[in-house]
């Protein structure tokens, strides 16, 4: 298996796994990423319209190759990616790990892992461990390792607006059709895309909140809808366990995340309705002891800033606006702030931003020009 294919491998499992479109992938009428559990059902899929020039499947015991009629790369793995608790291996190069996220507290990461809610008790720590986050700055180890996967994110709150048939789908040993190992029945290989996609599109509408396919033959609707109801703010969880796992690439480990039970400014604890409190596309403001950091969520892209531009930032965050935060600062309400808050000094912190693209505010003015 030479390197490219070795990346491309990666790149669409991962987004198997998560329902995420895989990155740089060119949207078509084909599915981007298809699992078979058992390489029988290749052929009715490879004569069906769900497979094209960008798709990849991965079935197992065959041989890599391109498929003449369709265009699709096949490749072959051993073991399995659908188990709650096992482990595949491709072209002896990628080696995976599947665990039940119950378990993953005490299990040892070696390797990609693949951490999957297989029932309601899954769920539930699932969520005990998002809670705890929210209000006590406390993230489970496992979740920010930079080995894990968490799948099917769109069924625990997450914002994944590609996730359906055209990013994944899954072909259990019986050649019944789903988006995960977890999902909801869509068809049989060898359906046509159009009516795996109107399956899906059905499914998806009778769920409150959206999101119930890719879980729903695994977590009871009734446990899950309710549960994600309460939390309005897990999409923004599920962003920020990305970020804690791109910062300890990068060495930085143990930081504490603004509005998960922590403020850079202690003041702005109490300010009700903060607004990056649930938007998952807030930047986000973390920082230790030493240094602060702003990571705009989604792309990938993070500043380091000084103390007081980073209170700053916070303010400008939570209170939306650089009236608002001035309106505040001449309230006196947040004497802990490291230095003067002025105009120049909000000016300042938003041309910084501005200069780089990055709105931390959408709608709002900028007061000042870029320098």
């Amino acid at each position: 298996m030479n390197e490219e294919l070795i990346t491309q491998v990666g790149r669409h499992l991962r987004s198997w796994v998560t329902g995420r479109p895989p990155t740089g992938d060119t949207p078509g009428p084909e599915t981007a990423t298809v699992v078979l559990e058992d390489a029988a059902s290749l052929e009715a899929l490879l004569g069906s319209d769900v497979v094209g020039p960008r798709t990849l499947v991965l079935a197992p015991s065959v041989q890599d190759r391109q498929d003449s009629g369709s265009g699709a790369t096949v490749v072959g793995y051993e073991g399995s990616l659908s188990g709650a608790e096992g482990d595949a291996s491709i072209g002896d190069v990628l080696f995976v790990q599947s665990q039940d996220y119950g378990v993953s507290p005490y299990m040892s990461l070696l390797g990609t892992t693949l951490v999957r809610v297989a029932g309601d008790t899954d769920l539930e720590m699932f969520l005990a461990d998002a809670d705890a986050a929210r209000t006590e700055g406390r993230f489970a180890p496992f979740a920010v390792s930079p080995a894990v996967q968490i799948a099917d994110l769109s069924a625990l709150g997450a914002r994944v607006p590609g996730d359906g048939p055209g990013t994944r789908l899954y072909v259990d040993r019986d050649g019944g059709v789903s988006v995960s190992p977890q999902g909801l029945r869509l068809g049989t290989a060898g359906d046509s895309a159009v009516d795996l996609h109107s399956a899906w599109q059905r499914l998806d509408a009778a769920s409150d909140p959206a999101g119930a396919v890719p879980l729903g033959a695994a977590v009871s609707e009734e446990v899950r809808g309710p549960a994600v109801r309460r939390r309005p703010w897990l999409a923004r969880y599920l962003a920020a366990l990305d970020l804690l796992r791109d910062l300890q690439t990068r060495g930085i480990t143990e930081p504490r995340v603004s509005g998960f039970g922590h403020r850079l400014v202690p003041g702005l604890g109490d300010v009700d309705g903060a607004l990056d409190a649930s938007d998952p596309e807030a930047p986000f403001l973390c920082w230790t002891s030493e240094k602060a950091y702003v990571r705009v969520a989604g792309a990938d892209r993070t500043f380091q800033l000084g103390r007081r531009a980073a209170e700053i930032t916070e303010m400008l965050l939570v209170l939306g606006s650089p009236e608002a935060v001035l309106e505040r600062v001449e309230r006196n309400a947040d004497s802990s702030v490291s230095g003067p808050v002025d105009r120049s000094a909000v000016e300042w912190v938003l041309a910084f931003f501005a200069d780089k693209g990055v709105s931390l505010v959408p709608g709002a003015p900028v007061l000042g020009t870029a320098v």
